[in-house]
């Protein structure tokens, strides 16, 4: 039997970190040693406190169907907590639970775009994005991002690609792959042009709490005018180490609320009780575990950042945020998915290419330091013998 699927699938293609690991863990099984830096999961366990509390709502029988949009409780307490930081007034009207963020940037984007609109996004950045813009009917716009201006947008080009068709503009800082975070600056500009063309942005928060050296990644939501038009996209599996957990959420207007409210119905249902549950106690509980997270975080960013600067051919910049580096590979003249196969098949070190994040992330890998200091430090001499050996 020959099968025929519809168009808006041919474009969907697996995670490049998925695919990695499964190499990985192929190799595993045959008797190699593999160091993971492919994929993008703190490596810590789901905080104790967050734990218990779930398996108490599972005892206590709260396993039963929610209200789509989330339980008043669990919104109630990200409203408070996402307007304390970010200095806003949000209702719970306006909070989306969601199984995982990746809800919370689909339905938006189907509620929003019709065929023909066009989308910004970031490049490299999250596969999920172009995913979405094409499943959705509209056309994709990459923006460049620049590793001189600490990975943000390459502004001259956004200047140049948005128009009176662009619908929405996509943005996430800290970002993946490459942890820059955007000056705020470059958000100002960003807001002045969405206002100008009257644009929807969509801000990918999820690592917006695990910013290093005292600094801080500003949202562009709390921009004069910008909390009208924004989605905020964030979630539990980074900050809470909760990525099984499957709990993200999204903060808009509550006209667009009601109808990922219907999307989410017709779609999930809802999200699981005792999760929901756990998500209330994670915000509302002790975070001295969660900023000690972040402080170890940093440690290791400067051990793996200061390791790839010593290898031959390689320059990594410090990034300021998230759990990810994304060191430049240009000059050994072939590429990020050669140089990513030789890591993994000689050297037993697990990255991913920056192509898989976009034609804009080739010339880079993508490393996650969500390991062990041992781990980095492993990796990196076994990446030294190889590249020496392979590449010198």
């Amino acid at each position: 039997m020959s099968f025929s699927f519809a168009q808006r699938t041919k474009h969907l293609h697996p995670e490049g970190a998925y695919q990695v690991l499964a190499r990985a863990q192929a190799l595993e099984a045959s008797g190699r040693k593999i160091i993971h830096f492919e994929i993008g999961q703190p490596d810590f366990e789901t905080f104790a406190n967050v734990r218990l509390s779930g398996i108490r709502a599972i005892s206590e029988g709260k396993t039963r169907y929610t209200p789509p949009i989330g339980m008043t409780p669990l919104r109630e307490v990200i409203a408070q907590d996402a307007g304390h930081r970010h200095g806003l007034e949000i209702h719970p009207d306006q909070v989306v639970v969601s199984p995982g963020a990746k809800p919370n940037l689909y339905f938006p984007a189907m509620a929003l775009i019709e065929p023909g609109d066009e989308v910004i996004y970031p490049d490299p950045g999250f596969p999920t994005y172009e995913a979405m813009i094409r499943v959705a009917d509209g056309v994709p716009v990459p923006v460049p991002l620049v590793e001189q201006n600490s990975f943000s947008f390459d502004m001259g080009a956004f200047h140049r690609l948005v128009n009176e068709r662009t619908k929405l503009i996509i943005i996430n800082s800290p970002g993946n792959p490459t942890g820059g975070v955007m000056p705020l600056s470059d958000l100002e500009d960003i807001a002045n042009t969405a206002q100008r063309f009257n644009c929807w942005v969509m801000s990918d928060e999820i690592y917006m709490r695990i910013v290093y050296d005292n600094g801080t990644a500003p949202s562009i939501a709390t921009l004069p005018g910008m909390m009208e038009r924004t989605i905020i996209v964030d979630g539990f599996s980074k900050t809470y180490a909760m990525t099984g957990w499957r709990l993200g959420y999204g903060i808009m207007p509550k006209e667009l609320a009601n109808i990922v409210q219907l999307l989410l119905t017709h779609s999930v249902g809802c999200t699981a009780q005792f999760v929901q549950c756990a998500g209330i106690e994670a915000l509302t509980g002790p975070q001295e575990e969660a900023n000690a997270v972040v402080v170890e975080y940093q440690r290791r960013r400067d051990a793996i950042v200061d390791g790839l600067n010593s290898l031959p051919g390689i320059t990594c910049q410090k990034p300021e945020g998230a759990f990810y580096v994304f060191p430049n590979i240009k000059s050994f003249g072939k590429t990020a998915s050669e140089i990513a196969d030789l890591l993994l098949e000689k050297a037993g070190v697990a990255v991913l290419p920056g192509s898989s994040f976009g034609d804009y992330g080739e010339g880079y890998l993508r490393l996650s330091y969500a390991t062990s200091i041992d781990n980095i430090q492993k990796g990196i001499e076994q990446m030294r013998t190889v590249i020496e050996t392979e590449m010198g």
